[in-house]
């Protein structure tokens, strides 16, 4: 009897032939004011919103390091021919390039620093470790959208996250104008739970990450989560240095850069150590390692 089988779905996804909204049965805020270096305020407005955009967390010294090794990483071509790295679905151009904290010494650094980490503890109200990392790549006049989606609904159906309990930190590299592609967040969308339509496929990973399909919330569920948000989407733009952190179930994307200036981030995932993967809840398999870790030590 595997994990899963013992375990109540509380979010179930893809197992049903029409949407449904669910609402949150999980904090989005676990710790204290005292518990990390998040103001009660930051704290309040993560709650409320979702996201929280922190400008000037890292210097100019300490971006331009990671942009250096961004560009290293993106030109070995041995990583380049792995699966770690994903190119965009219409060219060759890099998308993104997976598992990065372990393959730099100075991004580990970066998910081990306490304006991150404390943070992100904070958030989640105990010790955590890395689901995810990548460095995000949105070229210049090429770069290509993200559509709307909840990060939950497939940690959850294809990685065997249990819970909301786990928070993304998207460090900028590059400056996130409002024209280049920046993250786009539905403030408030993180207490609902849009479940999706259709079996996920063997393998999907290998098309999702180019191009997702299954797995995208249904118009009629985006126009309710616009509603309720008042209209209102968030975008998050901020200097090179900045972080936008956002929680695992906020419905986030962003449009395609057809501007002249290129978005470079880091994306670092958190998740708590008291909500370690599980088998996948709508998924044959999980997905490999180096999308989803199944190694739980504390960072």
């Amino acid at each position: 009897m595997s994990t899963t089988s013992r375990m109540t779905d509380r979010y179930p996804s893809r197992v049903a032939p029409e949407p449904r909204i669910l609402e949150r049965q999980d904090p989005v805020v676990w710790g204290g004011a005292g518990d990390g270096p998040l103001t009660g305020d930051q704290l309040d407005r993560f709650d409320r919103d979702g996201v929280l955009m922190l400008q000037g967390v890292l210097d100019g010294g300490e971006v331009d390091e990671l942009l250096v090794v961004a560009d290293e990483l993106a030109s070995r071509p041995e990583l380049r021919a792995s699966e770690r790295t994903i190119v965009e679905a219409t060219s060759d151009q890099i998308r993104s390039v997976f598992e990065v904290h372990r393959l730099s010494e100075a991004i580990r650094a970066l998910a081990s620093d306490d304006r991150l980490a404390g943070a992100a503890r904070q958030l989640l109200g105990s010790d955590v470790y890395i689901h995810q990392s990548r460095v995000n790549f949105k070229p210049a006049i090429h770069g290509e959208g993200f559509f709307w989606h909840s990060d939950f609904e497939t940690w959850h159906t294809e990685d065997g996250m249990p819970a909301m309990r786990a928070v993304s930190f998207s460090v900028a590299l590059t400056e996130n104008f409002h024209f280049n592609g920046p993250l786009m967040v539905l403030p408030g969308s993180q207490n609902a739970y849009v479940t999706c339509v259709g079996e996920t496929p063997d393998d999907h990973y290998k098309h999702s990450l180019r191009s997702q399909e299954i797995g995208t919330p249904d118009d009629a569920s985006l126009h309710t989560l616009a509603e309720r948000a008042g209209g209102e989407i968030r975008t998050q733009v901020g200097p090179a240095g900045s972080i936008a952190i956002f929680d695992c179930n906020s419905m986030h994307g962003s449009n395609s850069n057809i501007s002249p200036f290129p978005r470079s981030n880091v994306f670092l995932v958190y998740n708590s150590v008291e909500n370690t993967l599980v088998e996948p809840f709508s998924a044959s398999k999980p997905r490999p390692d180096f999308i989803a870790a199944r190694e739980f030590t504390p960072i």
